[in-house]
């Protein structure tokens, strides 16, 4: 095989799907993970449309299971190389962190960042080997800024930022870039575990709850189209020059991350607090 490789994670749907796709169109032999083989329905639909079949390969990995991974380090021996990782299995969790048990938290950094450390553990010795490759990870305006009712996802992101950042120092001299790719809100089912949030009445956070629930539905008609980011994701992985380490992308994402840096966490937080609860105290 003189065809590049790529890893994707998390193509059952998203970000991880249409990366695969998009990746196998411009070229690339992509070996598609996801954790259920029976939710592929769609990539191999897409796959087809696309005539890009033949150019995917299915495979079952666990990114928060040793057993998996040590089982996929042996089959990624077969290849002469793996050029491209993009590491975009996740979810987020919503809920607010008094009342979130300590067990929630561990689950979503197992997935979000000890899943992607784990991975990339397991495939930079392929890329050290033959002196180059891409590490592309999903990151999200979550990494940037923090959100109320989002604090696990938002952790999560946090820290995948701060591996990220030293990874790619870690990683220059090798000729191995690292990459950090951080949309917005856009048309995936990664927000299906927060749209299904519940919260008790007697709740002292009910009243935030709603108003969080009411903006996000309000928002949806705004989000952007997933493909998007996986074009993205191609362009910097078929690129020749060194990429840069972060690439925002998605309405308004920008332009939040400008306010941040420059306007007074105070007034943001009272800008945010007003427009979602108004002077609601408890």
């Amino acid at each position: 095989m003189n065809r590049k490789t790529a890893i994707v994670t998390g193509t059952s749907s998203g970000f991880g799907m249409h990366c695969a796709i998009e990746l196998a169109k411009a070229g690339f032999y992509v070996i598609s993970t996801m954790r259920n083989i029976g939710r592929a329905e769609s990539l191999l639909k897409l796959a087809d449309e696309n005539k890009v079949s033949d150019q995917i390969h299915l495979y079952a990995l666990d990114v928060t299971s040793t057993e998996s991974i040590l089982t996929f380090k042996d089959f990624i021996k077969e290849f002469p190389s793996i050029d491209v990782l993009v590491n975009n299995a996740g979810f987020a969790l919503g809920g607010f962190s008094e009342e979130l048990p300590i067990d929630e938290y561990r689950l979503q950094f197992e997935t979000n960042v000890f899943g992607v450390i784990a991975i990339t553990q397991t495939v930079l010795p392929f890329m050290r080997k033959n002196k180059r490759g891409r590490i592309i990870n999903m990151s999200s305006i979550s990494g940037k800024f923090g959100f109320p009712g989002l604090s696990p996802y938002t952790a999560s992101k946090h820290a995948l930022e701060g591996y990220s950042e030293s990874l790619r120092l870690e990683l220059r001299p090798f000729g191995i870039d690292v990459v950090l790719i951080e949309p917005g809100s856009y048309q995936t089912n990664i927000w299906s575990s927060v749209d299904n949030m519940t919260i008790s009445s007697k709740s002292p956070y009910y009243f935030y709850m709603e108003a969080l629930m009411k903006n996000m539905e309000s928002s949806k008609g705004n989000h952007g189209d997933p493909v998007d980011v996986a074009q993205l994701v191609t362009k910097l992985a078929t690129a020749t020059k060194t990429p840069k380490l972060r690439y925002p992308i998605g309405r308004g994402v920008r332009l939040t991350i400008w306010l941040k840096a420059i306007v007074p966490w105070k007034t943001l937080e009272r800008i945010i607090t007003m427009k979602l609860v108004g002077n609601k105290k408890r």
